[in-house]
């Protein structure tokens, strides 16, 4: 019984010290993350405003549904690899700037904001994500990851599987 008490004692204190942690590390991020494509800004445009059409290139996105419009903003139900998520467009400036706002109900929100730069051979891209990590906890484990992993997966899909070429990150 004292071994049992002992073990519960000790996980009831790991997590306190682990929320203790969390509370201590900032709530906002932000991480920015470019490629440069040997594509039109226009094809680019293309590709990341239809919804639909990524889970062809992006290997986590399953489904992409249409939802009814939010104050007069798209959006759209993202079902990937880890769960569900709504993704409002927030800004549409066609075809230079995009951002996406994340839905209520999750342990994170915040923007990701799409920049495309005309170049001589093709375009940049640019993400940048102004992120929010509402649980503790999440924050702690938050701080062992890459804060652009999720744009280096969405950028190699764009450069490999939508248009063939080798990612070239900036």
């Amino acid at each position: 019984m004292i071994l049992i008490a002992s073990i519960v004692g000790g996980l009831v204190a790991l997590v306190a010290i682990v929320w203790i942690v969390g509370m201590s590390l900032p709530q906002n991020h932000t991480a920015t993350r470019t490629i440069r494509l040997k594509q039109t800004p226009d094809s680019v445009w293309q590709a990341i405003t239809d919804h639909a059409g990524q889970t062809q290139w992006r290997a986590e996105l399953k489904k992409a549904e249409r939802l009814p419009d939010v104050n007069g903003h798209e959006v759209w139900k993202e079902y990937n690899s880890m769960g569900e998520m709504v993704v409002e467009t927030v800004e549409f400036i066609p075809p230079r700037r995009l951002v996406g706002k994340i839905g209520p109900g999750l342990p994170f929100g915040g923007t990701w904001t799409y920049e495309i730069t005309p170049e001589a051979s093709g375009c940049a891209l640019k993400i940048t994500e102004d992120g929010e990590v509402y649980n503790p906890i999440f924050r702690l484990v938050g701080k062992f990851m890459d804060p652009t992993a999720s744009m280096t997966a969405y950028m190699t899909g764009l450069a490999k599987k939508k248009f063939g070429e080798e990612p070239a990150f900036l």
